[in-house]
């Protein structure tokens, strides 16, 4: 419960390397994500380059922060051989989550960067990596050691959103 209570988003990063045992982590975290009929969409691509990651950071408007990052994640949806096709961003969520909570647990910062449904971002990425067809970008993770920004509780809870047997 920790590491969900004190996620936050973190854009500035240290220059230091991720090691490798926590982007494997990071990697495994993702991965044991649940999925509709364990469909399992996902696929990752892994960015250490500097001058990649430069480049990737031109997505967006808002993804700048990628150049400045030790690791990046691109989290990419296959598109065939799903069993509920119609959920699988719901399963590429649910993995960006757990690799966001694990950062935490690695006294790392990330941020999830949104790339799916937009088609400018999808496509940007899709010819900056050649991708198949069948393969689609969801997310955009960059990931470092927090450079002045912590992963700390704020208190979100609102019960006024919360509705117990009907809507009032």
């Amino acid at each position: 419960m920790k590491e969900i209570l004190n996620r936050r988003s973190i854009r500035k990063y240290e220059d230091r390397p991720v090691e490798v045992e926590k982007i494997n982590k990071l990697l495994r975290a993702a991965m044991q994500a649940p999925s509709a009929a364990n469909q399992k969409p996902w696929e990752f691509i892994v960015v250490e380059d500097k001058k990649t990651l430069k480049i990737l950071s031109e997505t967006s408007p808002y993804s700048k922060m990628v150049a400045n990052s030790a690791v990046t994640f691109i989290l990419l949806s296959r598109k065939e051989g799903l069993i509920f096709q119609e959920c699988s961003q719901q399963d590429m969520a649910a993995a960006a989550e757990n690799l966001l909570l694990e950062a935490v647990e690695l006294d790392l910062g990330a941020v999830w960067l949104g790339v799916a449904p937009v088609e400018e971002r999808i496509n940007y990425i899709k010819e900056m990596f050649n991708l198949p067809e069948n393969i689609e970008p969801f997310a955009i993770i960059p990931v470092g050691y927090p450079d002045g920004q912590k992963n700390e509780f704020v208190d979100r809870f609102d019960e006024t959103r919360v509705h117990y047997g009907s809507w009032k």
